[in-house]
Formats: C-alpha cells, structure tokens, sequence
C-alpha cells in the first residue's frame, strides 16, 4: 500500500525513474534475533528488526513497536510513511521504523527489560542520536525508552539521553509527549471544521482505538466540550449518543485494562461501530481498519486518522465519493514525532522547554503544514492524501537529487 501510494505520486510529480527507484528502496534494513532468558528458566527466541528508510534529510526516527504482527515488509512501510511525515512538517529527518515480532503483554516486566535491552544490543551499531533515534509505537512506552537508553548509554559509557525520544520527563524528556499526537490531531480537526462550514460547538467523535493515542484524543476532545459517542478497543465498542463520560470510562480502562464492561454505554458489534452517526471519525489503531468492506458505512463528515495507515486504496475512494473530509495519518499524527523532534533538541542543548511553549510551537509547525496540504489540495485538484505525499515526497526527492549520488 505505502509503495503503490508512492508510485502513483510519483507519477503526478513527474519524478526521474532513477529517483523513484532510490526513494523506494529503504537504504537500510536490519533483522536481528532477540534471544530472551524468560522467568521460566527456557530461552526464547523473538525476531527483531529496524529499518531506515531514507538518510538524506537529516537522522532517521520512527517508533519501535512490540506486536505479534511486526514484520520487515510492515515496518519497512511504516519507515517510508515516517520520511514523507518528517519532510511534510519540516523536520529535520529521514524515516525509520522498527520492532519485534511478540505479544507483550503475555510478558513479565523483567522478560520485557530483557527483551529490549537485548534488541537494544543488537541493534546498537546503527542507532544513535546522529544517526537513528527511536521512540515509543505500539506495545512500548516511556519504560521500555528508559531502558533502551539506559542500555546505549552504559555502552558508550556516559549518559545520552538524545538516543532515544518519548522519555520520561526525569531521564531527558519533553513535556506535552505523551499526549502529543492525540493533542495534534485534536488541534488539525479544530482547524478543518470551518472549512467544512460547521456550525456551533457540539462535536460529535467515535474513536477506534483506546491506546495513547485514543484516551488522549478522547481527554482532550472532553476538555473541549466535544461529544465522545462512541469509542472500540480489542475487547468491543460502546456507543452513547449523549456522549461517554471519557474521564470515568479511563479511570475504568486503567483498573480493567480494557473498556469492556464499562457500564454508562451500550456495548455495539464491532461492525457497527463504524455506522454509528458522529461528526469525526477517527481511526487510532492498527494499519487497514477502513476498507471497502466498511468504508460505505460511516457516517461521519471527517476521518481523522490517528494511525499510521488506517485506510486502504480502496476504501479512500469511497470515502470520497462520499464526500467524506479527510486529515491524512501523515499530518493527522504528526503532532508525536512533532515533540519528539523538539525532546531531540532539548536533550542535544540540555535545555528544556516549558509545556506551554511546546504546545505552542507544535501547534504552530502544524497549523503551518496543514495550511499547506490545503493550498496544494486546491492547486493540483487533488485529494488531502495526495497533496499531503506530493510535499512530503516531492521535498525527499529535492533532496536526493541536490545531493546528488555517491560515488
């Protein structure tokens, strides 16, 4: 899906067949086994690996994630997705991605801290804050960024806490991450209602997905007044029309681990959560959630995508038939690797900002970006989607060519 994208914009740009087959290409893939004494006394074995999409704008920088779907073709798609975010918002980066191939949580915390900082040495060689710099994804967090920092560091034999982003805010990190790109995607939907000519303040938002990207959405989306009717996890979805109360349903979420059983909404099927009748739409989860199989059945007027990849090729044609207004996952979710990119800066100056500036100045980079996918949306006639991969791409491959080919 990430390279049929490319190449179809490839061709609205007019880009060199030389270029195209250079930007298509990751410069570097790595796959590495993650050998892991469990608290059982067995070894096992996990397959890890980490991928580097395109060197030339600056470092690369992507997530890390632990998932028993994580594979080379996944996070290769999901490295080249992460350059066309970067060169869209400006950032100083190329894209990379990685993971390992597990369910963490049938994992112990010590087989966790195993797991990481092995994958950690494994890959050591080609991460480093001039080179690669990770950050939390699916199935990690600020612990497992603690640890593999902490693993780098005691390699090198000194503290370098600009290896890694999504930090606790005691080890090097940023205030505002962990609500950075639920916050942002808050932030591009405010600025797409007047667009759409929406009147008054009763936003009405279904969320697929309540991981940390989801609950934060959905907190700051209450703080607004904004109406959260409905909300899906792996274990089900819930619907109320007068809206969930979001800060009891994440205090229940955070004791149950799940939303399952939450009682001050109905429990819907799964397949009916994407016909439920909301204003915004926002897909948080996993890659490929809205196909043709569903994309007929919602009911929205924005799709918001929260998630790296959540529609299909397929399905972006039915929701513009229907019309349907969408924030692309590169912009949408760009307000993370946003803060990430200014942790990055604060931990190479060892000056740290204050909350209301990174806010300020995230806000800032992508009103500034949003502005620009919407010029170029009505210059080319084209969808959000492709005006947004037009910049991004089209900045990469500038690039490329102004630097030339070695040797």
């Amino acid at each position: 899906m990430a390279v049929s994208q490319f190449e179809a914009v490839g061709k609205l740009l007019k880009l060199d067949h030389s270029i195209i087959e250079r930007i298509k290409h990751p410069t570097r893939s790595i796959v590495v086994s993650v050998p892991v004494r469990m608290d059982n006394g067995t070894t096992e074995v996990f397959m890890g690996y980490r991928v580097q999409h395109n060197l030339t704008m600056g470092p690369t920088k992507g997530g890390i994630r632990y998932h028993e779907d994580v594979s080379l073709g996944e996070v290769s798609a999901l490295a080249m997705w992460m350059s066309w975010k970067c060169a869209l918002i400006g950032l100083p980066y190329g894209g990379a991605k990685g993971g390992i191939k597990c369910d963490p949580t049938k994992f112990s915390i010590g087989e966790l801290e195993r797991l990481t900082r092995r994958f950690t040495s494994e890959i050591i060689l080609i991460i480093g804050p001039e080179t690669d710099i990770p950050a939390p994804d699916m199935g990690t967090n600020e612990q497992t960024m603690a640890w593999m920092m902490d693993t780098y560091s005691m390699q090198k034999g000194h503290t370098i806490p600009g290896v890694v982003t999504g930090k606790n805010v005691l080890l090097g990190g940023s205030e505002a991450r962990n609500k950075a790109t639920g916050g942002g995607l808050i932030h591009l939907i405010s600025e797409t209602l007047p667009l759409i000519n929406f009147k008054g303040d009763n936003v009405r938002i279904a969320i697929q997905g309540f991981g940390n990207v989801g609950n934060s959405a959905a907190e700051i989306a209450a703080r607004k007044k904004w109406k959260v009717v409905a909300i899906s996890d792996v274990t089900g979805a819930l619907y109320n029309p007068k809206g969930i109360d979001v800060m009891a349903l994440l205090s229940y979420a955070k004791e149950a681990g799940s939303i399952k059983g939450f009682k001050d909404a109905e429990p819907v099927d799964v397949d009916d959560f994407w016909g439920v009748d909301c204003d915004v739409m926002i897909p948080a989860a996993v890659a490929m959630s809205i196909t043709e199989k569903n994309a007929d059945k919602l009911k929205c007027t924005i799709v918001a995508e929260g998630a790296n990849g959540p529609t299909t090729v397929e399905a972006d044609k039915i929701l513009e038939e229907k019309k349907i207004t969408l924030i692309p996952d590169i912009l949408a979710n760009a307000g993370g690797v946003t803060v990430s990119y200014f942790e990055w800066v604060q931990d190479l100056q060892s000056f740290f900002w204050s909350h209301e500036r990174v806010v300020g100045e995230v806000k800032q980079l992508l009103s500034k970006s949003f502005r620009e996918v919407q010029s170029r949306k009505e210059k080319e006639k084209v969808t959000a989607r492709t005006a947004a991969l037009m910049i991004g791409i089209e900045r990469v491959a500038k690039a490329k060519k102004m630097r030339g080919l070695y040797p």
